[in-house]
């Protein structure tokens, strides 16, 4: 269970725990849960709160997009187990989401080289696809810790 400033405690779906060692922007903006499945495969998820919500009480397609780059990001380091920065970000916005509404996401790394990974993800509520992306990942000289 956790706590957002200002909100009640948040209990995430079975077999989910908290994302905690995500960088401040991420962690200003989550929370964020995570769950392993299927060896080293990982899906993501975060409940859309009223703050990420924009003016018509959907989930903000700037929040979505953040929460796609670093799901992508994260299939980066478990095919690599090297950090990585965001070269090219592309999203497509299928559906809405809504306040209230757990989003769930998964990634995959379509092509690895020495210095760049390729990414593609979905994110999806209640089985309707939300948004789709992919990514090109510029991998980090040094392997992380």
């Amino acid at each position: 269970m956790t706590e957002a400033p200002g909100e009640t405690a948040i209990l995430p779906p079975e077999g989910f725990v908290l994302s905690s060692s995500r960088g401040a922007y991420s962690t200003h903006n989550g929370p964020y849960f995570h769950r392993e499945i299927q060896g080293e495969a990982t899906e993501h998820a975060f409940l859309a709160l009223p703050r990420h919500a924009n003016g018509l009480g959907l989930v903000h397609g700037g929040m979505l997009t953040s929460f796609m780059d670093g799901l992508l990001a994260a299939a980066v380091w478990r095919a690599s187990r090297r950090s990585s920065v965001t070269i090219h970000l592309s999203i497509d916005f299928l559906h809405m989401a809504r306040v209230g509404q757990w989003v769930f996401g998964e990634s995959r790394v379509s092509r690895l080289t020495r210095d760049v990974a390729f990414v593609e993800g979905r994110a999806h509520t209640a089985g309707t696809d939300v948004v789709r992306a992919s990514g090109v990942f510029k991998l980090m000289r040094k392997p992380a810790e």
